[in-house]
């Protein structure tokens, strides 16, 4: 997968290089609190999928103009209002192996920096004058955070269904990622039929980026994953694999494994378990056999595109959003 990340940065990194210039120039001129802090969570490693996605499925649908890479800011900005939001919520200690925003400057700030990036996202967006683009940016806004109250309505809950689970990751992530192709096709004028296809290829993404996402949480290591190992776990998240799991198990299994979920100071021998558990139960297998039909159902989007090396590109993105290891 490594081959893979890194044929991907060969042919995007002009791409990739314009996106962090934009990402910096629309910070500035502000306060200085609210760029050291949006900083923090901008240029902390992040991977730069969404705002790449809009360029790329932007030049795919032929753009001519010059206002994609500033508008691809959108969708970090957004993106990273939430993690600091969600850090604070979660109580966590680390994001991209680095401490958390909220950490170091307070919560205040954190709270604050992130309303100020939503703002900004709004601003960017305004400035097309495309009322479709505005209220799509206002809809994705609406459904992340309405996504996080259903999570943290439900936090620690061990009664969550597949639905629910799937409900959620709609609206936290497939929403951001399908607005992200979608605006790229409403800049370009692009037709009916390719604003759909693009549509239904970011849907697609997101959803199997999360399944992929919240499955690290149970297969990778700590210094690759860049937080606490069963960070999702302790912060009362349960996902795909664990509400399969549960599920499926005996009742000796499932009551083991609610043992340790109800544990919010599990040992690591206790997540090890675990872990053998969720593979016994097939709760792993089920979640990437899963997120594996939602990557299909993203390429096969894009069938209506003639060949070409942004094509090219935007299937093999796909590939590693199911099969990264970060």
């Amino acid at each position: 997968m490594s081959d893979l990340k890194q044929e991907i940065l060969a042919m995007v990194k002009d791409d990739l290089a314009a996106i962090e210039v934009e990402l910096e120039q629309n910070l500035n001129p502000y306060l200085d609190l609210i760029s050291k802090v949006a900083r923090h969570i901008l240029f902390s490693g992040g991977k730069r999928l969404r705002p790449l996605l809009m360029v790329l499925c932007a030049r795919l649908c032929g753009y001519k103009g010059d206002y994609d890479k500033t508008f691809s800011t959108v969708f970090e900005y957004l993106h990273a209002a939430s993690l600091l939001h969600d850090d604070l919520i979660d109580d966590a200690a680390m994001r991209r192996g680095r401490p958390v925003a909220n950490s170091i400057w307070g919560n205040s700030a954190a709270i604050l920096v992130g309303d100020f990036l939503l703002a900004r996202s709004l601003s960017i967006s305004a400035k097309t004058g495309n009322m479709k683009i505005i209220r799509t940016i206002a809809q994705i806004t609406e459904n992340m955070s309405q996504g996080e109250i259903h999570q943290l309505m439900r936090k620690g809950e061990l009664d969550i269904s597949e639905e629910e689970y799937m409900e959620v990751i709609r609206r936290k992530t497939a929403v951001l990622f399908q607005g992200t192709c979608r605006i790229s096709a409403i800049i370009s004028d692009a037709p009916n039929e390719k604003e759909k296809a693009l549509s239904d290829y970011g849907y697609n993404i997101g959803l199997a980026f999360q399944m992929a996402d919240d499955l690290l949480d149970y297969t990778s290591d700590i210094k690759v994953l860049g937080k606490e190992v069963g960070a999702d776990l302790k912060e009362g998240k349960l996902t795909l694999s664990v509400i399969h799991s549960l599920k499926t198990a005996d009742m000796k299994d499932r009551n083991m494994m609610e043992n340790i979920i109800k544990n919010e100071n599990f040992s690591v021998n206790d997540f090890e378990t675990l872990v053998e558990l969720l593979k016994k139960c097939n709760g792993i297998s089920y979640t990437q056999k899963l997120a594996s039909e939602h990557i299909k159902k993203a390429k096969e989007a894009l069938s209506i595109f003639e060949p070409s090396e942004t094509k090219e590109i935007l299937v093999k993105v796909a590939d590693y959003a199911l099969n990264r290891k970060s």
